[in-house]
């Protein structure tokens, strides 16, 4: 089938089938003039790679991760013996990740009512700290635009 058909019956986008394809997650065939040719079994990969995607992994990991799955009704069966332990280090990589945004998070809270603080804008700032608060005054110079005064 072609890139077109692939991307219809999967509901993802011929450019991100190529990108699939750069990243090593998919090997299409080629056909004399060029055209990719997918197979029906590039259906059930593209499948494969979203749910992986969904899951939180990069395409680096996918790459080596989906030789070592495959489908059992909905879900992905880890199918090489080292693939659970290599799962387990994503996830614990996605926890710190976890761990590190909702710290962001609580510094950005405190600083919430800055943006309303009219002229005392960068008085009430003190709560705010660190690299937070430098990307939060990037944004803010960047986007606060005085109230206009009404004649």
């Amino acid at each position: 089938m072609r890139i077109g058909t692939l991307a219809r019956r999967t509901g993802v986008s011929e450019r991100l089938l190529r990108y699939y394809e750069e990243q090593g997650l998919l090997h299409p065939s080629r056909l004399p003039s060029g055209y990719r040719e997918y197979g029906e079994s590039d259906v059930d990969t593209v499948r494969q790679i979203r749910t992986l995607l969904a899951a939180g992994l990069n395409t680096v990991v996918i790459a080596q991760v989906l030789p070592c799955v495959r489908e059992d009704g909905e879900r992905l069966v880890p199918t090489c013996p080292d693939l659970v332990g290599h799962l387990r280090r994503e996830r614990a990589r996605i926890t710190e990740s976890i761990t590190q945004l909702r710290r962001s998070q609580r510094l950005i809270d405190r600083c919430e009512g800055v943006l309303q603080g009219g002229s005392a804008i960068w008085s009430q700032a003190m709560g705010c700290s660190g690299l937070i608060w430098n990307r939060f005054r990037e944004y803010v110079v960047a986007h606060h635009k005085p109230p206009t005064p009404q004649l």
